[in-house]
């Protein structure tokens, strides 16, 4: 690529931002390192408009990367649920107590360090960087990658390793030395507002003479979608046990795997007996069982068909519990725990039911 060319992608991206760029942003407000490091793993794979009241809320309770190693990871996945893809919550807060038993408190400030972060990658660490200190970082999210892909018309799926390769190739090469931080918040911009998947609005964009997309009208085609294919279904019996005082019985999930460590309702395979279960765990005999309405929650490598079970136990005794992964849960109060989206509207449903 001519250095000449480089220069008037950045100018073009860098004069279009100067007038229609995203600027009010919360963690664009009193930048740190700290703040932006929030943001950008909030925004992977979320919209920026779910995102904004979940980053005023977590920062109001974690405002600093203290705050946030000294937390218990109930709390993080409490103010993290809804949000999805819990694995970026629990990385959030591994990573704050390795930053204070690391670098003294202090977000680190070289790359390498900060690559090294759990859940950080080469994209996030580049945004960081250089949009809160404005080192010379290129970055290479999905927005970009859609961008690059059109302009230069890159073929193939960008999850491909050869593409990302060349993807990374002209993104290095683009990223300027000065104005680097304007610069990367530009084309991602770009890409979240005019660049978009399925109808692009070309008229407006500021790169369409240097587009080979669009010169070639082909912009629809590029990038190369995903190879479709058809996700699997699983089905399970969620367990709403309710107990005389109206509380509902919760288990926190393994670490690894959907919802880690979040609390949910125990689960059974669809051709396991409740009965049998509830006899097992709680030696209770001709509980009645009720159906609610199933419902399904997709993820990205598969869709699960949830089938509820309202069960209420009758007996006091049944509410006493061994085990330190579980708990009563408690619908008339508000507690710190860290819920699936799913299970919170379950209990919501339960809730409304029961008055």
């Amino acid at each position: 690529m001519q250095k000449s060319d480089a220069q008037a992608f950045s100018r073009a991206l860098l004069n279009w931002f100067s007038l229609h760029g995203r600027k009010d942003f919360p963690w664009q407000q009193n930048k740190t390192p700290y703040r932006v490091w929030v943001s950008e793993i909030m925004l992977q794979q979320t919209r920026v408009t779910t995102v904004v009241p979940y980053y005023l809320r977590f920062m109001r309770a974690f405002p600093g990367i203290a705050d946030l190693a000294a937390a218990d990871v109930d709390q993080v996945l409490h103010h993290w649920s809804g949000l999805g893809y819990y694995a970026r919550a629990r990385n959030l807060h591994q990573a704050a107590m390795m930053i204070m038993e690391m670098h003294g408190g202090r977000f680190p400030e070289k790359y390498e360090q900060v690559l090294a972060l759990p859940g950080v990658g080469e994209s996030t660490a580049g945004a960081i960087l250089s949009l809160a200190l404005g080192q010379h970082h290129a970055i290479l999210d999905g927005n970009v990658k859609r961008v690059l892909a059109r302009v230069f018309l890159v073929d193939g799926w960008p999850g491909k390793a050869a593409v990302q390769k060349e993807l990374w190739k002209l993104s290095r090469a683009l990223a300027p030395v000065e104005h680097v931080q304007a610069y990367n918040q530009a084309i991602m911009d770009l890409g979240a507002t005019l660049c978009v998947r399925g109808k692009a609005n070309c008229k407006s964009c500021p790169l369409r003479r240097l587009c080979a997309a669009y010169q070639g009208d082909c912009v629809v085609d590029y990038p190369s979608p995903k190879p479709s294919r058809v996700l699997p279904r699983r089905s399970v019996q969620m367990l709403l046990v309710m107990n005389q005082q109206g509380q509902v019985l919760l288990e926190k999930r393994p670490p690894a795997g959907i919802w880690g460590g979040l609390w949910s309702f125990p689960e059974l395979a669809m051709e396991e007996n409740a009965s049998r279960w509830l006899q097992a765990r709680f030696a209770a005999r001709d509980v009645k069982i009720k159906n609610l309405p199933a419902r399904r929650h997709s993820f990205s490598h598969f869709h699960l068909h949830v089938h509820p079970r309202l069960i209420l136990l009758q007996k006091p005794g049944w509410q006493v519990l061994d085990s330190g992964g579980q708990v009563w849960y408690n619908l008339s109060q508000t507690q710190k725990r860290g819920l699936a989206a799913p299970v919170q509207q379950l209990l919501r449903e339960l809730k409304e039911e029961l008055k």
